[in-house]
């Protein structure tokens, strides 16, 4: 009896542990497969929250061109401007009917006169410009640092003025004000309509002046550097130089190419016209 209950006891373990085990196997796929369907689903969440993220800054994400680096306004200025004097010039001497060797040396002492001019009021005049807006950022500096209840006060009035509500826009000059440096920013950016730190480089200026001012007034000297004594193919050479450089103009600005390019066609056409004349009267009388 005692060894038949034993037996039978025995039998119940080894069925239970049977059992167990068979559930074990059962349930471990299933539960793997449960924890990685929803580490699979996790993964999906997260690639589709990245990706609706990656979609909306690229469609609200834009660049713009650097507009404050100080080098395409003296460059275009000094290209046309190197271009139409010395067609203009070369135009006045060819007029009053001096030589090949005359117009040779008058064009190219207004090319290097032109170019250094060009270059030292660059130079001189972006220097100047960042004094003056460092002087002012030195005044508000000062006025940030012993009147800062006066200048937030300041900064939420034009807040107010661009259509803030009154109390969001003194909590928001109240918090730019705890931190002197954005504060500085923002009222010079506000008041000058400048970034201190994004002022254009004389250097930069006067260097792509020099340079585009030369290549400028080198193109209606070309027909005479190799040899063609005519007045005409330096005309016609620097007409087509003024349409190309205007249309390139207007669409590195985003207007009409045949706008920008008539329009500088017609400026420097004048201009030689006007000093062409001027040199036929004078050269018959001289």
């Amino acid at each position: 009896m005692s060894g038949n209950n034993a037996e039978q006891r025995a039998g119940g373990k080894a069925a239970g542990t049977s059992m167990a085990a068979a559930e074990q196997r059962a349930s471990g796929p299933t539960a793997g497969t449960g924890m990685a369907a929803a580490e699979q689903r996790a993964g999906r969440q997260a690639a589709g929250t990245g990706m609706a993220a990656a979609e909306l800054h690229g469609a609200i994400g834009h660049q713009h061109r650097d507009v404050s680096g100080g080098w395409l306004r003296p460059a275009v200025f000094g290209a046309m401007d190197g271009l139409v004097t010395n067609v203009s010039l070369i135009a006045g001497v060819g007029g009053g009917g001096v030589s090949q060797h005359a117009i040779l040396l008058t064009g190219f002492a207004g090319l290097a006169a032109g170019a250094f001019s060009m270059a030292t009021g660059e130079y001189v005049s972006v220097s100047s410009q960042n004094e003056l807006v460092g002087s002012e950022v030195d005044k508000e500096r000062y006025e940030l640092e012993h009147n800062p209840h006066g200048e937030a006060a300041e900064l939420a009035a034009m807040y107010k003025a661009r259509g803030v509500d009154a109390e969001l826009a003194e909590k928001v000059a109240m918090q730019l004000s705890r931190r002197p440096d954005s504060a500085l920013q923002v009222h010079v950016r506000e008041e000058l309509g400048v970034d201190p730190h994004e002022l254009p480089s004389p250097l930069t200026a006067a260097g792509a002046s020099l340079l585009t001012f030369a290549v400028g007034a080198l193109i209606p000297l070309l027909p005479y550097i190799f040899g063609f004594d005519s007045l005409l193919a330096a005309l016609i050479l620097a007409a087509v130089t003024a349409f190309a450089g205007g249309g390139l103009v207007a669409r590195i600005t985003a207007r009409p190419f045949w706008r920008g390019a008539v329009r500088q066609l017609v400026l420097a056409a004048c201009a030689a016209g006007l000093t062409y004349g001027i040199g036929r009267l004078v050269g018959g009388h001289v």
